[in-house]
Order: structure tokens, then C-alpha cells, then sequence
């Protein structure tokens, strides 16, 4: 049909987000985004926006898809939270070695290149970064820990998720990603244990 979309929206959008996860913001120009999409320029301009607004569809795409994963993780925090904690790491883990995706974190390279960006998309990325450390809160306090030390944990627990990515970006191993989970789990068991 004349003037009807002959492409699929999640396709397209899933190619722009991982263009802009390989290269990042900065380095992803419309002729790169036109080439990882199939569209021609002013079909991007008429259909999801300019730069800017296609990546902030990408960076709320990836938020959202490993948000969800996230939380799913995190679910079972009341009953179990080490076993949350090291599923909310698997799924970290698991995207780094997924070969669909690129290395590394599109949140992380994002926060990093934000004087590369608008103010505004500057905002959202700090925004969206900052999700990781209230969602871990929540599941550790649902799972026991008093809100000072879930604080204390939920920073670390996202930061050393931000450094697997990182890590794995620079090519560290598997077995080398699962030993820094391992001390992190470990020291989440060895605070909620039992005193006295």
C-alpha cells in the first residue's frame, strides 16, 4: 500500500539500539544508523525522529528489556536474596556472552559519553542509569537487610554489575566475571547471616 510502513518497528528499532551499543552515540552517525536499519535517512527522520530521539527510544528499549530481566531476577529477594543477587548477576553475565549483542553495557557507554550528548538525553541516561540501585534496594530490603546496609549493598552490587560489563568489554574471561560475582555474593551471604 502507498504510504504505509513496509518495515517492522521492533526490527528496526532492535538495529538502531544495538548500532548505537557498538559504536555509541557520538560515533554512530545517520548514514550508519541508515545502513544497521535498512531505512534511508528521511525515512528515519519521518518514522522515529532525529538522533536524539532514536537514541533515547534505543537507550528506553534496552532499559526496558533488561529491566525486565532484572526484576525477574530479583522476584524471589524475600525468600532467597543471595540467590536473587546472583541471578540479577546472570543476567549481566549472560549478556556478555550473548554473541547478538555487542560487548560491554549501552547504559554504561552511555553515562560515559554524556558530554557528547544533549542536556536532556544527558538527563534520561542518568535517569535510566540510576534504576539499578532503588530495584536492588527494594529486593534487599524485601529479603531482610536493614534499609542502611540494603543502601550499602544496592551501590555495590550495581557498581560491580557496571564493572562486568566494563570487564567484559576489555575481554576479561568468563571464569574471571563469575569469581567477581562470587566474592560479591559471597560478602551479601556473609551480611544477612544469622547473628548471634
Amino acid at each position: 500500500m502507498a504510504g504505509k510502513k513496509q518495515f517492522d518497528m521492533d526490527t528496526v528499532l532492535d538495529a538502531a539500539m544495538i548500532q548505537f551499543w557498538r559504536s555509541g552515540y557520538a560515533d554512530t552517525s545517520l548514514d550508519d544508523l541508515s545502513r544497521a536499519t535498512g531505512l534511508n535517512r528521511s525515512s528515519i527522520y519521518s518514522s522515529l525522529g532525529d538522533k536524539d530521539a532514536l537514541f533515547l527510544r534505543c537507550l528506553d528499549r534496552y532499559a526496558t528489556r533488561y529491566g525486565d530481566k532484572f526484576d525477574a531476577a530479583l522476584s524471589c529477594a524475600a525468600e532467597d536474596p543471595v540467590a536473587a543477587v546472583r541471578a540479577f548477576f546472570d543476567v549481566t553475565l549472560g549478556r556478555i556472552a550473548d554473541p547478538a549483542v555487542p560487548d560491554g553495557c549501552l547504559m554504561a557507554q552511555s553515562v560515559m559519553a554524556s558530554p557528547a550528548l544533549s542536556p536532556s538525553v544527558a538527563e534520561h541516561v542518568k535517569e535510566l542509569f540510576g534504576l539499578q540501585r532503588p530495584r536492588l534496594r527494594t529486593a534487599l530490603k524485601a529479603g531482610g537487610m536493614s534499609d542502611e546496609n540494603a543502601e550499602d549493598f544496592a551501590v555495590h552490587v550495581a557498581a560491580v554489575n557496571q564493572s562486568l560489563a566494563v570487564m567484559g568489554r576489555a575481554g576479561s574471561s568468563p571464569e574471571q566475571l563469575r569469581a567477581i560475582v562470587g566474592v560479591t555474593v559471597d560478602a551479601l551471604a556473609w551480611a544477612l547471616r544469622p547473628v548471634g
